[in-house]
């Protein structure tokens, strides 16, 4: 279940940055050509899915020589290092050309742990499976990235569709209900 839910995640973060990359990528980090912008978007996009099976091979020999439990930490530590790297990193204007270059090496990092966590994930999967149901439960895996694309569009698509002010409106009214009464109400409205 950890394999088919990583793998969902992998892919949800890879289709929300194609989703974005024209959006919100381009004027972000490359303010200088609108054309230009979009198109080094999207050829930062590309890295991610060039490095895949590089970091298939290297992390599964790692996998093979030091055991699956490693390679898969180190794949999914590559993963949220790589996308919390990308979440952080400042715009082109604050930084320079450095935020260009940073976003592809974070991109870099982000295939490298993508390509060996799919890998990972099916040989886990085959060999934890029942040896009758092995097909079955390796074939779930490579099922999971449409899901992951799937979740990635609708949130995507929700979130461009509704207005910045609606949004934050209802991250308003969850906040404003959440809270929950303290011990020093006694009851009273607090």
């Amino acid at each position: 279940m950890a394999a088919l839910l990583g793998t969902i995640i992998e892919w949800y973060d890879y289709a929300l940055y194609g989703a974005a990359a024209a959006v919100v990528i381009a004027p972000l980090f490359f303010e200088s050509s609108a054309a230009g912008g979009q198109l080094a978007a999207f050829a930062t996009f590309a890295v991610g899915f060039v490095a895949r099976p590089l970091g298939g091979v290297a992390i599964g020999h790692i996998g093979d020589r030091f055991g699956r439990r490693p390679a898969m930490i180190l794949s999914v530590l590559m993963m949220g290092v790589a996308t919390v790297g990308i979440g952080l990193l400042p715009t082109e204007a604050t930084i320079g050309v450095a935020a260009p270059v940073l976003l592809v090496f974070f991109r870099l990092i982000q295939g490298l742990g993508a390509g060996a966590e799919l890998a990972g994930a099916m040989t886990v999967v085959a060999e934890f499976a029942p040896a009758a149901k092995r097909g079955l439960f390796t074939s779930l895996v490579l099922a999971m990235p449409p899901a992951g694309i799937v979740l990635a569009t609708a949130a995507f698509m929700g979130a461009s569709s509704v207005g910045d002010e609606a949004l934050l409106g209802g991250v308003g009214i969850f906040v404003h209900h959440r809270p929950q009464r303290t011990e020093l109400c006694d009851g009273r409205v607090c």
